[in-house]
């Protein structure tokens, strides 16, 4: 099947700094990074995948959720996941990608593929799926919700988690998950609502992931989310090789800089570091199970 799909991103070329960040003190307790897209180069130095999670183990991030969006990066993820004992896979047809397959006609072949790698054993979620309002124009949005639907039916069928992607869609998203009915293990992929949405999700069983976005100065809603939101429902992620926390905003981001911005949501917490640690690393185990067999 031809891939019309463009979601294998690449940085946007600029004058941005390309240079890999110092990798920060390592966490006494380890932990893992949710959801991160290491099959996307970036940086001055490309960094393998062995090299990506040496580098994370180093700072007590011992595993990594691998998420896919389109047919070649979930295969992708996949064969990561099965290569790697440090890393799990999720696998969909991103939102934003959705359209673009249900146009050239194979929207259904698409969503038979990610089935298909559904029922790998290290496959332990469908991700990123949802509904994205920003990108997509209304003529695309029936797509989205054809996709986001038959994603849900599959993490169902599979018995697996969800990594939702949701931007400029929180009503839509919430509604669709009502109506449909969640899957019993649903993670808001770098969550981005307010502290109302982050109450009404806790309040029926989602996990909440909050990225590097955390930490930037024009982001209060998200840490007035995260100080609502009960710790065993609290998630942690890169979204690398985006979303790069401050101090390091606009610089290449991996695994190994979880640290910098779990410490930054213990301060907003006022927990102490090893505490937080402790407690997401239980919750994405609940979520995904065990990374190594």
């Amino acid at each position: 099947m031809t891939d019309p799909s463009s979601y294998v991103r690449q940085r946007e070329q600029s004058a941005r700094d390309v240079r890999w960040p110092a990798a920060p003190e390592p966490l006494a307790v380890p932990l893992y990074d949710n959801h991160a897209h290491l099959e996307i180069e970036d940086g001055d130095e490309p960094r393998s995948l062995d090299e990506q999670l040496r580098l994370a183990s180093e700072v007590g991030v011992i595993g990594v959720v691998q998420a896919g969006g389109d047919i070649d990066s979930s295969r992708w993820s996949a064969w990561a996941a099965a290569s790697h004992p440090r890393v799990l896979a999720a696998v969909a047809i991103h939102p934003n990608e959705a359209p673009a397959y249900k146009a050239a006609g194979q929207l259904d072949d698409a969503i038979a593929v990610i089935d298909e790698l559904a029922a790998q054993p290290r496959v332990r979620a469908v991700g990123e799926t949802g509904l994205d309002f920003f990108r997509t124009d209304e003529d695309g949005l029936p797509a989205q919700f054809e996709s986001f639907e038959a994603h849900i039916d599959i993490a169902k069928r599979h018995g697996i988690a969800m990594q939702i992607h949701d931007r400029d869609a929180h009503d839509a998203v919430l509604e669709t998950l009502e109506r449909v009915g969640a899957p019993a293990r649903t993670v808001f992929h770098c969550f981005s609502g307010d502290a109302d949405m982050a109450r009404y999700s806790a309040e029926r069983g989602y996990w909440l992931s909050f990225a590097g976005n955390v930490t930037f100065k024009n982001a209060q809603n998200l840490r007035d989310a995260l100080a609502v939101t009960p710790l065993n429902r609290i998630l942690v992620e890169t979204d690398a090789p985006f979303l790069t926390p401050t101090p390091h905003r606009g610089r290449p981001n991996a695994p190994y800089l979880i640290p910098v911005t779990v410490r930054f949501m213990a301060a907003e917490l006022d927990l102490d570091v090893d505490e937080l640690s402790a407690q997401i690393a239980r919750n994405t185990l609940e979520v995904y199970g065990a990374f190594e067999d």
